[in-house]
Order: C-alpha cells, then structure tokens, then sequence
C-alpha cells in the first residue's frame, strides 16, 4: 500500500520567489504539451497521409525554448522542464487506460506546485550526538548554478527519503509532499481475507466488534455504541467568523481593479479564510476516524453508502405554467443552506480515512444502502415513517422502544453490515480513480497510445497562449 506524507515547509521570501519562478516554468512546459497535441489533432489526417503514422506521445521539450521568445526558461534547471513534460505524458496515459478525463490547460490560480526529483534535492540525514541516530533530516534543493538552500519543513511523523517530491503553494501555506510504498504491506490481510475471517463468527461475536456510522447534520457523525462527535465550539465560532470575514473581503474583491496589487491582495485573503475551514474538516475527520479504528476489539466499521454528489444537487427550476418565462419557487435557498452544511462535515473524506486506516488495523470497513435506516427499529426491524417523531428522538410504533435517533440508526447500519458480511455481499465498489466515458469517447480513445486522435475544440488558445 501507499502511504502519503504532506508536511508544512518554510521557504523564506527569497526561496519562495525561486519555487514560484520553477511552478510557473513546469506549468508553461505542461500547457505548451497540451497545446501542442490539440494542434497535432487538426492535423492528423494529413500527417497520417504524409508519414504514415499518427504524432507519437513523447515528452519532448526543445521545441519551446527560444532565447529571444523564451529566455526564462534558461534560468531554471532543465530537469523541472523535463518533468513538466514527463507529467503531460503521465496524464496522457491516465487517459488512454481511461482513469482521467484529457489533460487540460492548468490555471495560474489556486493551487500551485512542481515536481522535483532527486536530481534536485536530497535529504541529508542529522544525527543526534549523544546516540548517533539520525534525529531529523535536512531539505536541500539545489542543481549545478541553480541553488534554492535549505527549507525548512515540520516532520510530524517518521519518513524515508524519497525519490520524488512536491513542492506546492496553497492559500499562502507552502507543504511538501511525497508517497513511499509500506513495508508491512506483506504482513496485513487483504479485505477478502478479513472478510472471510469476520464470515465465520457468530453473530453475537461480530456483534460486539462491529461499528455502526451515521453521518447528519446536527451530530456529525454517531456511532451504534452510543459515542458522537462534533466539532469544538471554538471551531465553530473561528469558522462562523471566518466566514464573514471572508464576505467582506469578496464585497472588496469585487470593487478593485482586476489584476492589480490589491486585487490580488484580497483573492489571497479569500483563499486563507478558505484554507481555515479546510483545514479544521481535515483535522476533524482524522480524528474521528483515528478513534475509530482505534477502539478495542473492532473488526468491522459499517458506513451508509450516500451519493452525496447527489445529495448536494441544486434543485432543478420550476416553470410557472401559467406565465411564460416566469418560475415558481423551489426551495433553492434552502436547498443551498443544506448542501453548505453537508459539504462542511465532509462525510466522504471520513469514509476515505477510515478505509486506509482501517486495513493498516486488520479491520473491514465496507459500506450499506441508506434506505430506511432512519425509520427502522434497531430492536423488532419495524419501519415507519413516524417511528421518527423528533429530529432527535425515535419511538418505535410496534414495540415503544425509545432511542436517540441517531444512535438507533448507527445500530441499524450495524446490523446490515453484519449481513452483509454472514451472506458474503461485501459490494465491490471500483476504484474513485476511474471515469465512465461515453460511447464517443471510448471509440475514440480505443486507437491507442501511439495516436492523437481528438481535433482540438473551436475557441481555444494556440500553444502561443497557453501560458
């Protein structure tokens, strides 16, 4: 299995105006790659005329050097281009085996980063001089005349230095980031063996090792032994504050010159006030699944299985049948307030961290259809709508059993994950880095790597532009 490490990094002024100068140098080289083969598409008729073959997939980059149109780009190793291009072809790939949609131009805004390799940077190990173990290590990027120094960067956790890395800018914030494949990869189960394990206890026993998850809106996330979790009342103040102060920066955005000093002043603004409530999600939704999968004697975690895409949906528009061009109200504000509040928790994210955890702790952790887990009883299995009388309060109509209602629905999602696994119907979901293409795009992409076969689409920017 993977493992993924993200730390905090420090470049000073100096070291960050050289990162940024590589990003925007790779991303050039990267959108020049992606101009070029939508040139290559309107051509490929014709070439296939004269030379008898389609343009190949390569990760050539010479062609977009020039002293005179270009010289910036001697002013960073060459290494970065190459690896501006490298990524092109890696996307290209992606492509073809259809897990990706084509690559596309990448933007100046938002999330910026570059690909290094370990021609570039090392990791030069610090002993401790009273042990003589390695204590930390060093970040060093430099290349020949191309010397950016060390930057400094937070391990919170152990790590091998790895071969690649990135080096991204978000909101402000510089990370570091790299995947190093585990070595306790050959001692854990895989799913099918956990589950097959799980299979052969009894009911009882499974039981008591198994969670239930119900994920909501006014409780976060419940659990089927009676435990919930929320957010902190400091966190939802920063948040709430945050959020107005992000209102008023927009309200700024919106009065200034586009492209100016202060323009940019206030998008960065807007990006941090963004960044804050990202990062307390992810801190919220590692925390809770860390507690999870840390609980004694659990073997199974049971999640509903929600289409939130779906769930967030904007409300489609109501035509008022008795006046043309005029709509009747549909609930879209409201609709707006309960998609915000959804996206907020992050339901899918803890799913996600709980899947990884849970295989790192021999666990299972599978996912139920959603369907009437609010209005069954966890006790006799009766359905009803009105077993649900209050947003906190379940009273069943048959037997008068009495539960928080999000507790009851976490011992329901238990119990069908229980099934589930006795009658061997762990749902095989693919993988989240796979994409459905149409029925057009799979003739198309069906040629093979050696071809570009789409012509580019009218209205787009020559290569001349793409950067």
């Amino acid at each position: 299995m993977t493992v993924g490490f993200k730390f905090r990094a420090y470049p000073t002024p100096e070291q960050q105006t050289l990162l940024l100068q590589w990003i925007g140098c790779q991303r050039m080289i990267y959108n020049c790659k992606v101009a070029e083969d939508r040139y290559f598409h309107s051509l490929q008729r014709k070439a296939l005329s004269l030379v008898g073959q389609y343009p190949p997939i390569d990760q050539t980059y010479a062609q977009f050097k020039d002293k005179d149109q270009t010289p910036w780009l001697y002013e960073i190793p060459s290494q970065v281009l190459r690896n501006g291009a490298v990524k092109w072809v890696q996307a290209y790939s992606r492509f073809f085996k259809k897990l990706s949609g084509r690559p596309v131009f990448q933007s100046k805004s938002g999330k910026q980063s570059v690909w290094l390799t370990n021609e570039l940077f090392h990791f030069q190990p610090v002993t401790d001089s009273l042990t003589g173990k390695v204590s930390h290590y060093e970040l060093w990027i430099q290349k020949g005349k191309f010397k950016i120094g060390h930057i400094q960067f937070k391990a919170h956790r152990e790590f091998i230095p790895p071969k690649s890395i990135h080096v991204s800018a978000e909101a402000g914030h510089w990370f570091i980031s790299f995947c190093n494949e585990s070595e306790s990869d050959q001692f854990q189960p895989t799913q099918a063996e956990i589950q097959a394990e799980l299979a052969q206890w009894t009911e009882k026993d499974l039981s008591e090792a198994t969670l239930g998850i119900d994920r909501g809106i006014a409780i976060p996330v419940a659990v089927s032994n009676g435990q919930t979790f929320d957010f902190l009342p400091q966190q939802k103040a920063k948040v709430a504050k945050q959020e107005q102060y992000r209102k008023r920066w927009q309200r700024k955005l919106a009065r200034r010159v586009k492209g100016s000093k202060n323009y940019h002043k206030a998008q960065k603004r807007i990006a941090q006030s963004y960044q804050y409530a990202k990062q307390v999600r992810l801190n919220f939704n590692h925390q809770v699944s860390h507690q999870l999968v840390s609980q004694p004697k659990v073997r199974l975690i049971v999640f509903e299985d929600l289409n939130v895409k779906g769930m967030t949906k904007a409300p489609l528009p109501k035509p008022d049948p008795n006046q043309e061009g005029a709509y009747l109200p549909n609930g879209s504000r409201a609709k707006a307030g309960l998609n915000k509040s959804i996206l907020s928790i992050g339901w899918s994210q803890l799913l996600t961290f709980t899947q990884y955890k849970a295989v790192k702790h021999n666990q299972l952790c599978v996912t139920v259809p959603p369907h009437f887990t609010s209005q069954e009883c966890s006790e006799c299995g009766h359905i009803h709508f009105d077993n649900r009388l209050t947003q906190s309060l379940f009273v069943c109509q048959a037997c008068a059993f009495t539960l928080n209602a999000d507790h009851n629905a976490g011992r329901v999602i238990a119990k069908k994950g229980i099934h589930q696994v006795k009658t061997d119907s762990v749902k095989k979901k693919e993988s989240k880095t796979t994409m459905r293409l149409s029925k057009k795009n799979q003739k198309e992409s069906s040629v093979g790597m050696e071809c570009s076969e789409l012509p580019p689409k009218r209205g787009k920017r020559s290569w001349r532009r793409a950067f």
